[in-house]
């Protein structure tokens, strides 16, 4: 699955092999194997390859279909901060009631 995910990520970039190699600091050929499967990233490797496209670990390895990770609001199990203070659970609630409030007026306006 890796294989895949690498290629589909750099020709969506339109990236070089090239390009990928030098910002990971390895040879054109080794990244070339992860992609065609002859050769499989460390795990080292695989957390620079997510950083460098955007994406997650999970992603690359095929254990989610989303590109991009989603979090839902109303269902925390970490904390979420501003300006590092953590967010009380009334300003998380205050906040979810903000952007529905928000959406419902975009809904009208159209």
């Amino acid at each position: 699955m890796i294989s895949k995910r690498l290629s589909e990520l750099r020709k969506k970039k339109q990236w070089s092999l090239q390009y990928i190699a030098d910002q990971l600091n390895i040879a054109k050929s080794t990244y070339a194997g992860y992609e065609s499967g002859y050769r499989q990233p460390s795990l080292e490797a695989v957390k620079e390859l997510a950083v460098l496209f955007g994406t997650t670990a999970d992603y690359l390895l095929g254990v989610t279909d989303k590109e991009h990770p989603t979090i839902e609001l109303t269902h925390l199990t970490f904390h979420m901060t501003i300006d590092g203070e953590q967010l009380t659970e009334d300003e998380i609630i205050q906040l979810i009631a903000f952007i529905r409030a928000k959406r419902e007026l975009e809904k009208h306006k159209k």
